[in-house]
């Protein structure tokens, strides 16, 4: 990981300025340990402000192989990817085609200003050249990015993807035949956000639905919902857990192996409706309701 640059919001902090009074950057660090220690912090919800935030998320850290399409302020097209062969952050196809891979090494403690800087590159580089961005000095997703166009995503059985449009040789094919080894089942449950059901073997298989509401104001919806014992999908289901990832939180249901995923989605669905309704709730949480808040938090796990 590289070291943090020293962030300009540190010559314009405002004169004496208590070290240990909130940062005026309003990340909710005291000063001293934010901006005035000369290192600006990690931004934590780097994909915050994309249309299908969360989706970004779940390629980023859960999905697979997926795709979706991506258009540029300038009405410039180009393909993200889960994950590139070997990792690679950018390739250019022969045809001019582009695709940036999202499941690729940072090199800051900003995951959007990593795959921008990518995509810029890849944006500038010749046909059938390779992409090798220099850094992490090119321009946030946020800045690239036209925030108007959809955000579809496309999950793929496989890696076929990678060599579309090409000709490729026995150790290409090689490559892929490893890689697609690797993949868990997986898939995004239709006219749900984010919700994608993955089989990683023959006994369970798991629900994983990445939420765009703020973590304090999800789980007490969550509690609630524990409290009264409506936190499942349905018979043979059991709420296993979360992960926060990328500043949002991913809850994650064990199902049955053998109900075929699209069966799912009506129960998803449902629960949808009751998380919603229970979002709505504003009044302190009861007794049970804090017990059940407690027992969820102590199932989280964070990827980062």
């Amino acid at each position: 990981m590289a070291s943090r640059k020293r962030s300009s919001a540190v010559a314009d902090a405002p004169e004496g300025i208590n070290p240990k009074a909130p940062c005026p950057c309003g990340s909710g660090r005291r000063y001293k340990h934010c901006h005035g220690s000369g290192y600006a912090p990690p931004v934590t919800r780097p994909f915050e402000g994309l249309p299908g935030e969360a989706d970004w998320v779940a390629l980023r850290e859960l999905v697979p192989s997926a795709t979706a399409t991506l258009r540029t302020t300038e009405g410039r097209e180009a393909t993200l990817a889960s994950v590139l062969p070997g990792g690679t952050p950018a390739l250019v196809r022969t045809n001019g085609e582009i695709l940036v891979g999202v499941q690729t090494q940072t090199s800051s403690d900003d995951v959007s200003r990593d795959i921008g800087t990518a995509l810029a590159a890849a944006l500038e580089a010749p046909k059938g050249a390779p992409v090798e961005p220099a850094g992490s000095t090119g321009p946030r997703l946020q800045d690239l990015l036209d925030l108007t166009a959809p955000f579809e995503v496309t999950v793929h059985d496989d890696f076929a993807f990678w060599l579309e449009g090409t000709d490729p040789g026995p150790a290409a094919l090689a490559g892929l035949e490893h890689a697609n080894e690797a993949i868990l089942p997986t898939v995004r449950l239709a006219g749900l956000e984010a919700a994608y059901w993955v089989r990683p073997g023959t006994e369970r298989a798991h629900l994983r639905w990445v939420r765009p509401e703020p973590e304090e104001k999800l789980l007490d919806a969550l509690a609630r919902l524990g409290a009264a014992e409506q936190l499942t999908l349905g018979e043979g289901t059991r709420y296993a857990g979360a992960f926060r990832a990328l500043g949002l939180v991913v809850p994650v249901w064990d199902l049955p192996a053998d109900t075929p995923a699209e069966e799912w989605i009506g129960p998803a669905t449902e629960f949808q409706s009751r998380l919603e309704r229970s979002l709505t709730v504003t009044d302190p949480l009861t007794p049970d309701e804090r017990r059940s808040r407690a027992g969820l938090l102590s199932r989280q796990v964070t990827l980062r």
